[in-house]
């Protein structure tokens, strides 16, 4: 009896492992993806291209907000070949499309099901964290703050969901935050997690995008 039920957790780990490959290593090729896809955009305008430029930037505007909404897709890449195709003045054109990007993957995770969630994680047999979203789903806002602070693991648990709006701000502006979900990840987590208002969002990504954008603008490219 003993050694059926060691049987099954060695099994139960291995799967957990080889799911968890799988998993990084679909977000290790949409981050390459997204890259190549940069480095596509990222060419070099001559004299002879200036009949395309208006459709090569409508594409380009259209790929940067699919590819910035999605998560672990280094949308960034694209936004930064436009601004250097164009000059600093397409800063002020970026800066609203990123805004847009980051409310779409929001309103996608605010009205993304919560079991769906709770399947992907007994899936990958993460339990506990299955269990926890479990105990969310029912709940409004207060009382799932209420209960993430109960079932926080460690003081700094609760210092980052007290913290949260300044958390958002330091997450989005993270180096190499693709590897965590990109913008469009952590906007995606935001809006799944209830315990932030759309308006005070919108109001926290304002101010965490817009220091790139304006540097750009007013220092050149």
């Amino acid at each position: 009896m003993v050694d059926s039920r060691q049987d099954r957790k060695v099994s139960a780990r291995k799967s957990r492992n080889l799911r968890l490959a799988l998993v990084l290593a679909i977000v290790l090729l949409l981050n390459l993806a997204g890259t190549w896809l940069g480095h596509m955009v990222n060419f070099q305008l001559f004299p002879r291209h200036d009949t395309m430029l208006h459709s090569v930037l409508m594409v380009s505007i259209v790929l940067y907000i699919l590819l910035m909404a999605t998560p672990f897709m280094p949308g960034i890449e694209v936004g930064l070949a436009i601004m250097l195709l164009l000059g600093n003045k397409s800063a002020l054109l970026i800066y609203p499309c990123t805004l847009v990007a980051l409310s779409c993957s929001f309103m996608i995770g605010k009205i993304f099901p919560l079991h769906q969630v709770r399947k992907f994680l007994q899936w990958l047999y993460l339990d506990r964290a299955s269990e926890l979203v479990s105990q969310l789903e029912s709940l409004d806002p207060p009382e799932r703050l209420s209960l993430l602070y109960e079932k926080a693991p460690a003081k700094f648990a609760t210092f980052l969901l007290h913290h949260r709006y300044a958390m958002l701000v330091i997450v989005l502006n993270l180096p190499g935050n693709a590897l965590i979900g990109g913008g469009g990840g952590i906007g995606l987590i935001a809006g799944m997690s209830r315990l932030i208002p759309f308006h005070k969002y919108l109001l926290v990504i304002s101010v965490a995008v817009a220091p790139v954008p304006l540097c750009l603008y007013f220092q050149g490219i």
